[in-house]
């Protein structure tokens, strides 16, 4: 059985070769999968034939994410692929804010045509003095694949590191140094910190969580780095805090008109996966988590649907269904399939908020009605048989 791709924005090649000679590129109205970093397709319309969209990414704001659950597709994307990139990223980003490298460069740009220039550099030098990273306070709000490189890297410095995360995962606190010191509350990391690094997904309970309450308890002087997402800041609090030299330095990896031009503001035009090692671990990724779903329907790092994985199907039929989170459905599946005299070798179900998948491998003959059978289960959104 073959495949068809499309990608909506240029995709490394170093991904696009994972795919086998099974899969072939085609339009996106006729494509199984859709690859695609930052087109828009909230007003796309999806053909009947698309089951998964991978985002070459983390951040999944330019995809319908409700729409495509309610089609029956399952949306991808890639954490973790690009967080080395960003986490290099924001080491810079805390030493353009601790010495004024940026003035310093300037200076001699604008200077370049002066005969004395070293001798004069001397005198000049002093304007864009700074302080040394080890010693001070870092506090790394989310412990996620960024936030925890962000936090063992800032250790090697010499920083005396305070991580916050209620939700830290299992695999991201084996990773974590052990020198890191675990805040009890967020409210601890604006008190005591001298650097502040944010790195939790936008939600609705995160953003605008650094509003002016959270900047009003930080020391005078701190230093902001955002490289998650825009949103998560009250600009207009940050602004103010910014010219009324509460924050020393607001570093941003997204340029946007109310912070860009503002006095301490250092604004980065949204570099922090755009290495071509990023780029190639997160098309790897993507293509992975396609082949996964497609061949042997397991999903892994999904954003609208639960992850759910059965391994490898082997000589076994697999049917895969998605459907609304409402009671009873196992046992509407079950009971057509033991109506055609199937034998359920293994079974799963998995849910998230108001979308549910089921797997079911049948080690016997699966007859091709039973997929329309299926489907025409009240609340099933999506079925395919995997032979």
């Amino acid at each position: 059985m073959g495949y068809k791709y499309h990608c909506l924005n240029p995709i490394s090649e170093v991904g696009i070769q994972n795919f086998t000679e099974e899969y072939v590129p085609s339009s996106a109205e006729k494509a199984d999968a859709i690859l695609v970093r930052s087109a828009a397709m909230h007003d796309m319309e999806f053909g009947k034939e698309l089951k998964a969209i991978a985002r070459a990414g983390a951040g999944v704001n330019n995809i319908p994410l409700d729409r495509c659950a309610e089609e029956g597709i399952v949306v991808f994307n890639t954490p973790g692929a690009n967080a080395n990139g960003v986490k290099e990223l924001v080491i810079a980003g805390m030493l353009l804010a601790s010495r004024d490298i940026i003035g310093g460069i300037n200076w001699v740009q604008e200077n370049e045509e002066d005969g004395n220039i070293a001798k004069d550099a001397e005198k000049a030098k002093k304007a864009f003095a700074g302080c040394e990273l080890e010693g001070k306070k870092l506090g790394v709000i989310g412990l996620g694949a960024i936030g925890v490189l962000v936090a063992n890297a800032a250790t090697n410095l010499g920083m005396d590191v305070y991580g916050f995360d209620p939700y830290v995962s299992v695999d991201s606190a084996w990773r974590l140094s052990r020198s890191i010191r675990h805040a009890k509350t967020v409210d601890e990391i604006y008190r005591d910190c001298d650097y502040i690094s944010i790195h939790v997904p936008a939600m609705e309970s995160t953003k605008g969580m650094m509003d002016k309450n959270a900047i009003d308890l930080m020391k005078k002087d701190v230093v902001v780095l955002n490289f998650a997402r825009n949103v998560l800041v009250d600009e207009e609090a940050m602004v103010d805090a910014l010219i009324g030299g509460k924050v020393k330095h607001y570093v941003t990896d997204f340029p946007t008109p109310e912070i860009a031009g503002v006095k301490g503001a250092i604004v980065i035009p949204h570099l922090g996966a755009s290495t071509e090692e990023s780029e190639d671990n997160c098309a790897k990724m993507a293509v992975k988590e396609i082949r996964n779903f497609l061949e042997h329907g397991n999903i892994r790092h999904s954003v609208n649907y639960p992850d759910c994985d059965m391994g490898y199907r082997g000589e076994n039929t697999r049917i895969v269904l998605l459907h609304h989170n409402v009671p009873n459905m196992i046992g509407q599946f079950t009971r057509i399939l033991a109506k055609d005299n199937m034998n359920i070798a293994d079974m799963t179900n998995k849910s998230k908020g108001g979308y549910a998948y089921t797997m079911i491998d049948i080690d016997s003959e699966v007859p091709d009605g039973v997929a329309d059978d299926l489907r025409a289960v009240s609340h099933v959104l999506r079925v395919r048989v995997i032979r």
